[in-house]
């Protein structure tokens, strides 16, 4: 027996007439997708656009907004924020670089914030620092933390032993992106999983360059002993391994490699080693905290020479007091280290890398280390990236860093930020040349070129002597 119910006490009856209308649509709207007129995603992706309005909703209306409740949501993050994490070493072997990279990246977030308010573009960016400790493990806690926290993009690790971990382990995981200011391992060019990248090159090319250089220090090395000699670990073991490659290919005598433990308690065994048969220089690869405890291993042979000793970026301290070293070995070492351009062909970047040392002295805060341009281009890429694509979600972030590190595309400077979010959210081609140089990255996130400076230390501190420009290939 079917009961009709009375005029007027229908379902539909007990909502009044002019709501009953968005009570059908809201019903409707669980079987079909939102229209184009909604700023939500329902794919994850948050676009850049006004964030999603809200009624009041009277008790009338208490039902109807359950069912818009599962349906029209914008999720957790607001779309007109974007939420960089920086992933920098306070602490651990790489502690001497962390200061400077963080007060870069702080710097990157403030210039792009003016920028996108001069533009009028909806956006606002939030920076978030974690130390990586220099430990993997460390990093990855990281990591995770700042994802968490609802960071779409990520500057860092500085490692290249924490920032492979973080890459597998979390980032790619996440679909968020991560850029490395820092690693240079060449294991980083084989992980190309879509969400790694970095502003420092391979260390192939590094290595090629500094190999180049003692060959060219040293009077040639062909038929010479040349002692080569790191840290156990992703960035020490690519590194050598590309030396001895080069060095033979030169026609030099390798002794070596040796690769050592970055937490023995001591090295003087090993000391003894990189010291035998009197070679004609010495190359170690390694990070203060540690090499603060090879150094004097090798000043206790009572064979070693700092002026006959060759090193790379991971010991290019601006100076040495404070860094834990031995300022005995090291006066009158030399070594490569990435840099910014001097000039000439790239006088682009040069004028961007001036004004920003500019920028830089003149805030609070601790002095230039290296890395601390790398960094700077770092968060600036992500922010660019999430511009490009009007989304502050990591996959859409992870599609436009490429494109927007090189060509084809008009060139801009972090001088030109409001020129270059302006053209980039209107859908043009952009190409950021960085304070590091001009980036333009690979398929696999690296970049295609650096500049190097080749230094020494004198009285305790480092000296440019030049700088070289090294291309992959």
């Amino acid at each position: 027996m079917q009961v009709r119910p009375l005029p007027g006490h229908g379902p539909g009856d007990a909502y009044p007439r002019a709501l009953r209308w968005r009570r059908r649509r809201y019903r409707l709207a669980a079987r079909r997708p939102l229209s184009r007129r909604s700023p939500c995603s329902t794919d994850g992706e948050e676009k850049l656009v006004r964030p999603c309005k809200f009624v009041r909703i009277t008790s009338a209306l208490a039902v109807a907004a359950l069912v818009v409740g599962a349906t029209s949501g914008c999720g957790s993050k607001s779309s007109n924020t974007l939420k960089v994490g920086d992933i920098v070493p306070l602490t651990g072997d790489l502690a001497p670089f962390g200061p400077s990279g963080e007060k870069a990246a702080r710097l990157a977030v403030n210039q792009a914030n003016a920028a996108l308010k001069q533009d009028g573009i909806k956006l606002t960016v939030k920076l978030e620092n974690a130390d990586e400790q220099t430990n993997s493990a460390a990093s990855v806690s990281a990591a995770r933390k700042l994802i968490s926290e609802g960071a779409t993009c990520i500057a860092g690790a500085w490692a290249s032993s924490d920032t492979i971990p973080v890459s597998q382990s979390v980032t790619s995981r996440e679909r968020i992106p991560q850029i490395s200011p820092a690693s240079t391992s060449a294991l980083i060019s084989t992980l190309n999983n879509g969400y790694i990248f970095r502003t420092s090159p391979s260390d192939k090319l590094q290595g090629k360059t500094l190999a180049g250089y003692v060959d060219k220090a040293i009077g040639g090395v062909r038929g010479k002993l040349i002692s080569i000699a790191g840290r156990n670990d992703a960035y020490g073991q690519g590194f050598v391994a590309r030396l001895k490659e080069v060095l033979t290919e030169l026609g030099a005598k390798v002794q070596g490699p040796l690769l050592y433990d970055p937490a023995a308690a001591s090295y003087d065994s090993e000391a003894a080693k990189i010291v035998a048969n009197n070679p004609a220089a010495f190359i170690i690869i390694d990070f203060p905290k540690t090499y603060a405890k090879v150094g004097p291993a090798l000043l206790r042979t009572g064979a070693f020479s700092p002026a006959k000793l060759f090193i790379s970026d991971g010991l290019a301290v601006s100076k040495i007091a404070g860094s834990g070293m031995v300022p005995a070995s090291l006066n009158g070492a030399h070594g490569t280290n990435p840099s910014s351009p001097p000039g000439g062909t790239l006088a682009l970047s040069a004028a961007a890398e001036r004004a920003f040392n500019t920028l830089y002295t003149s805030s609070p805060g601790p002095p230039r280390e290296t890395f601390d341009v790398q960094n700077f281009d770092a968060v600036t890429l992500c922010i660019l990236a999430a511009v490009a694509a009007k989304s502050n979600s990591g996959p859409a972030i992870a599609k436009e860093i490429i494109p927007v590190s090189g060509s084809p595309g008009t060139k801009y400077t972090w001088q030109q930020e409001a020129a270059m979010f302006a053209a980039a959210h209107a859908g043009q081609k952009v190409n950021y040349e960085g304070v590091s140089g001009p980036i333009d990255m690979a398929s696999n996130g690296d970049p295609t070129g650096a500049t190097y400076a080749i230094y020494t230390y004198t009285n305790g501190k480092l000296v440019v002597l030049r700088k070289v420009f090294a291309t992959a290939g």
